[in-house]
């Protein structure tokens, strides 16, 4: 069975339990989160990809894999939308179909180091079973 893009950008949107159609592009999430400089896809345009249908590029994107789960884009949304919750959508569906994770712990050592600690140790928990 054959499952179209659509239809894959609609399971996102379910699983994501984030209403996207709220999302006014304003850019503020993108600009709030600390690691948007290592994402190919910054955070408010994931949100549009969702919003569009565009579900292959969601899940052929590295952003959700460099997401550090902070939730800040969330705490900076005027609308409620979380790119957060979009970025785990994205991360649990390609774990489901390929059976694995992505994240290095010697790409660690790359970011900030005014990154919360409790962010990159809960993103090496989550992502490096």
């Amino acid at each position: 069975m054959v499952i179209t893009e659509k239809e894959k950008a609609e399971m996102l949107s379910q699983l994501a339990a984030t209403n996207v159609s709220h999302c006014i592009q304003c850019g503020r999430c993108s600009a709030n989160c600390p690691v948007a400089w290592k994402m190919d896809v910054l955070p408010h345009r994931m949100v549009y990809a969702l919003l569009n249908g565009e579900a292959d590029t969601l899940l052929e994107a590295n952003s959700p894999w460099k997401c550090l789960s902070c939730f800040a884009c969330a705490q900076r949304c005027p609308k409620g939308v979380s790119p957060a919750a979009i970025m785990e959508a994205v991360r649990l569906t390609a774990i489901r179909s390929q059976g694995g994770n992505k994240l290095n712990p010697n790409e660690l050592e790359n970011y900030n180091d005014k990154l919360p600690q409790q962010a990159l140790v809960a993103a090496f928990r989550k992502y490096n079973k």
